[in-house]
């Protein structure tokens, strides 16, 4: 079960926001009827983007994974 302020692991590519596969997010919202508000943001703290996502577009993060670095393009 993910919860407020959790990291979420996006599963799905997102191009038309900069986002992939594999992007963290923070869960910043539980929605009551499934899904969560996500903040996709840069290693220094700017907000990239914040959406709604369903259950099946993201996954907890695990405690045996490693976060990878790239470029985004804020818009």
């Amino acid at each position: 079960m993910i919860k407020e302020l959790d990291t979420i692991v996006l599963t799905i590519d997102l191009p038309e926001f900069g986002l992939h596969a594999g992007d963290l997010g923070t869960g910043v919202l539980v929605h009551k009827h499934g899904g969560y508000e996500v903040e996709f943001v840069t290693l220094e703290g700017e907000t990239v983007v914040v959406m709604s996502l369903a259950l099946v577009h993201v996954r907890p993060g695990g405690h045996r994974e490693i976060a990878h670095a790239r470029l985004v393009t804020v818009k």
